[in-house]
């Protein structure tokens, strides 16, 4: 018979869960509905047009570079709740870093939503990222997460235009 303390854990566990999941639906919402840095840099060093041809999700991400350091991104774009609020993420998360550290993001942002079902990631750095783990059980919303992560990533190269499909 099972003890009785383990019985009243559970309930108690499956409420935190329901709490945390509730709050990071409201993280992706708030970055959704109000976008960080959602703007028209007119002074960018570097500007890149990005698409998601599985799902017409558009984002062009500006940069400004002051040597090796992002001293301001912004971003414009349509597209669904995830792929807004995963570059309103990148906005935050990537100013202030050096294109070094940017490059480093990216790759653990990817393994995070890339990996296999059950596999660890190395969240250091990822800071609000991490909500935005779960979406890796949903493979075709992972292109929309993505997305301007693979902007970032052309910018970075110099390029000017990316889409979901290119092999970074």
């Amino acid at each position: 018979m099972p003890h009785r303390g383990v019985r009243q854990f559970r309930p108690i566990m499956d409420e935190k869960m329901d709490d945390l999941e509730e709050l990071y639906q409201e993280l992706i919402m708030d970055h959704n509905w109000k976008p960080r840095n959602f703007r028209v840099m007119e002074d960018a060093t570097r500007s890149v047009d990005g698409f998601n041809p599985f799902c017409g999700d558009t984002v062009t991400l500006y940069l400004k570079l002051e040597g090796q350091v992002v001293s301001d991104v912004a971003f414009q774009g349509l597209g669904c709740a995830i792929s807004k609020a995963s570059a309103s993420m990148l906005t935050e998360i990537i100013k202030g870093k050096t294109t070094e550290e940017a490059e480093e993001v990216f790759d653990r942002f990817r393994q995070m939503l890339t990996r296999g079902l059950g596999e660890d990631f190395d969240a250091e750095g990822l800071g609000d990222l991490e909500v935005l783990s779960g979406v890796s059980e949903f493979p075709t919303r992972v292109k929309c997460a993505t997305l301007s992560w693979h902007a970032l990533r052309g910018a970075l190269r110099g390029d000017k235009t990316v889409s979901t499909e290119s092999s970074y």
